[in-house]
Order: C-alpha cells, then sequence, then structure tokens
C-alpha cells in the first residue's frame, strides 16, 4: 500500500525550482526511483512507500530552504544534498546563512560588502538597532542597507521591509505630477527599485509588494505610524527637515531595525531649512543602540572616475 505526499513550491518561481525543463526536479527523482512523482503548477506530489517519502521530502524540503535563501539552485546543490546526512545538511546551510555573503542575488550572483565600511555596516546592525550610514555618492550605502533588510526578512528576523525617502524635496509636493501617487513616486524612488530587482526575482518582488511585504512610500506617508516587526530603511536622509527626521525615527516600533543613509555633501533644502540629518549626527551619537557610520571615497564602487570626480569637488 502507497503513501503520497504533497509539497507546495514558495518562495520563488517553481519553474526557477524545477529547473529548465524539469532538470533539478529529474536529479531528485534519479535517486528516488521507487517512486512516483508528479510535479503540477506550484505543487510536486510523490507516490510511494511512507519510509522512502519522508527522505524525500527531507530532500525537497532542504532545497526549498536553499532555493528561498539564494533564489536558485544548483546541480552542485542537489548532488551534495543528495548524499549528504540530515547533520551535515543542516550544517552546511548554517554555514551558508553565517557567511559574508548577505544575500543570493538574480541567477545566483553573490551579494556581500565589498569595502571596509560597508563591512561595518553588516557588522554594526548585529549590534545596534538604528543604523546612520553617511557618505558620498557611489559608496554603496543604499545597496548595502537594502541588501541587510532582505537579508533579514529572507532569514524571518523581520516580517516586511519598509523603504522610504523624501521626495522630490522635503515638502514631498507632488499633487503637479501626473498618474496615481505610485507613478508619481516611482522616478524617484528608483534606486532603491533597483537595488530590490537585483536581489530578488521579478516575480516574487511583485508578489512581495502586492502582500505589503516589501513597502516603498514617500516619508510623509509614515507620520502616525508605529513600524514593529519591521526593517526600515530612510534614503536620502540629507534632504528631510529637523522635524520630519524626528518624526520617522520615532516610529520604531519593537523588533525593528532602522537604517537611515544620507549624503551632507548633497543637501538640497531651502536656503531657510537646516537638515535634520546634520543634526541627528550632533545629538544622537551617545545614544546607546545607536551607531553612525561615515563613509568616504575609499568606499566608491562604481566607476574608478567617480572617486576622482569626488575627490575633486572636495577639494574646491
Amino acid at each position: 500500500m502507497s503513501n503520497e505526499i504533497i509539497i507546495r513550491i514558495e518562495g520563488g518561481n517553481p519553474v526557477d525550482f524545477f529547473g529548465v525543463n524539469h532538470a533539478n526536479l529529474k536529479m531528485v527523482e534519479s535517486a528516488f526511483s521507487e517512486l512516483k512523482i508528479i510535479a503540477r503548477g506550484d505543487e510536486v506530489k510523490a507516490l510511494g512507500n511512507p519510509d522512502v517519502l519522508q527522505e524525500f521530502q527531507w530532500v525537497i524540503n532542504n532545497l526549498l530552504e536553499i532555493f528561498q535563501h539564494k533564489g536558485i539552485i544548483r546541480e552542485s546543490d542537489i548532488k551534495t544534498l543528495l548524499n549528504s546526512t540530515e547533520e551535515e545538511s543542516n550544517t552546511r546551510l548554517n554555514l551558508e546563512k553565517n557567511s559574508k555573503v548577505l544575500v543570493y542575488g538574480r541567477s545566483g550572483r553573490l551579494i556581500k560588502a565589498r569595502t571596509k565600511n560597508q563591512q561595518l555596516m553588516v557588522d554594526s546592525i548585529q549590534k545596534n538597532d538604528m543604523l546612520f550610514a553617511i557618505g558620498p555618492a557611489g559608496t554603496g550605502k543604499t545597496y548595502t542597507a537594502v541588501a541587510l533588510a532582505v537579508r533579514a526578512l529572507k532569514n524571518r528576523e523581520v516580517r516586511r521591509i519598509i523603504l522610504t525617502r523624501p521626495a522630490i524635496e522635503a515638502g514631498e509636493n507632488l499633487g503637479f505630477l501626473p498618474g496615481d501617487m505610485k507613478e508619481k513616486l516611482d522616478p524617484y524612488m528608483m534606486p532603491l527599485y533597483d537595488a530590490l530587482r537585483d536581489m530578488i526575482p521579478e516575480s516574487k518582488l511583485e508578489k512581495y509588494f502586492e502582500e505589503k511585504t516589501i513597502e516603498i512610500a514617500p516619508l510623509a506617508f509614515m507620520r502616525g505610524r508605529t513600524l514593529d516587526h519591521a526593517f526600515v530603511i530612510l534614503d536620502e536622509a540629507q534632504n528631510t527637515t529637523s522635524s520630519q527626521l524626528k518624526m520617522f525615527l520615532t516610529r520604531m516600533g519593537k523588533d525593528a531595525k532602522f537604517v537611515i543613509t544620507g549624503d551632507i555633501t548633497q543637501i538640497d533644502l531651502p536656503k531657510n531649512q537646516h537638515s535634520g540629518l546634520l543634526q541627528a549626527e550632533r545629538i544622537l551619537t551617545s545614544i546607546q543602540g545607536i551607531k553612525f557610520i561615515k563613509l568616504d571615497q575609499s568606499d566608491v564602487v562604481r566607476h574608478k572616475i567617480v572617486t576622482k570626480i569626488i575627490n575633486a569637488y572636495s577639494n574646491i
């Protein structure tokens, strides 16, 4: 008498999990030839001996964990898993999670800190709930912050990601622009969208947006909210006023992580308004749980000429 199990493929596109022409599933099938295995939509069903089914389920569940962590399954992952004991598999997965790789981006791209100060951001967010990353354009502060947020979401350390920035100007006057709110905001949120697309498959990213697991909103929309169990990033914080930044910082709820990024050399506020980021740097540095990190020309990860441009402007 045979039993059956049904496993739902979650955490990404089932096509990517099963592989091109079901290549990944066929590799697993070859190790479980005594089972009848059927893949349909986002489910895989197996029929056969209960003991063999249990082993098959263990393999699929571990592949799902790899898939959700990396966003891709390689042939080497399957071979290693099929030849591993449960203890060896758990050890390997834990080592990967604790490695310097922040997230596995699209097509398995390794995303990790590339400079000393980016690594300092990674290390500091483990010990602090609020992190300020201040530095010029191209130093990877926003990209690293988004990678930290995606890692926290994948590791189930938070339930959602919230990304915000002041739009256009500190007053956030979006009314004159055509389109709905999302269409008005998209051009100003593009750096955040670009980073997310590097790290999360498009179909999964759209699902996250629909479910509000990832939310992108203008700073004004933060007023009155309490942000619990969330990884929250405020980008372009140099263009917040003191009252706006205070409002944002006091949104922090329980089990939340806040990262604030900004470039104090590119303040676009009217001359009669002072940057909230500059004030925060003066008055918050002594508070336990808040860390300030300064990135500089040595952290620039764009074209090498960008470093020279930054140096030239700093000498004016």
